[in-house]
């Protein structure tokens, strides 16, 4: 199975400094990357993305509902048992 390789757009090469001649792919677990017009290559593992959400407005509204809520109370009787 032939691994698809994509150009990324906009991208300078770290080493030789020419835009848009950097490659990237994924394969075993592994994010590739190279320049097609030196001999640049980096490769680093593929790491899971546990990013906390960004506080935004509609995020800290929802917060502020939720913590302005009415919630229903219930009243236990002690003695009914």
């Amino acid at each position: 199975m032939a691994v698809q390789k994509r150009f990324i757009a906009g991208a300078v090469c770290p080493r030789c400094a020419e835009m848009d001649k950097i490659r990237a792919w994924e394969q075993s677990g592994i994010r590739y990357r190279d320049c097609v017009n030196c001999d640049f290559f980096e490769q680093a593992p593929i790491e899971e993305e546990t990013a906390a959400e960004l506080e935004t407005r509609v995020n800290r509204e929802r917060e502020e509902q939720r913590r302005n809520a009415i919630q229903t109370v219930r009243i236990l009787d002690p003695g009914s048992r």
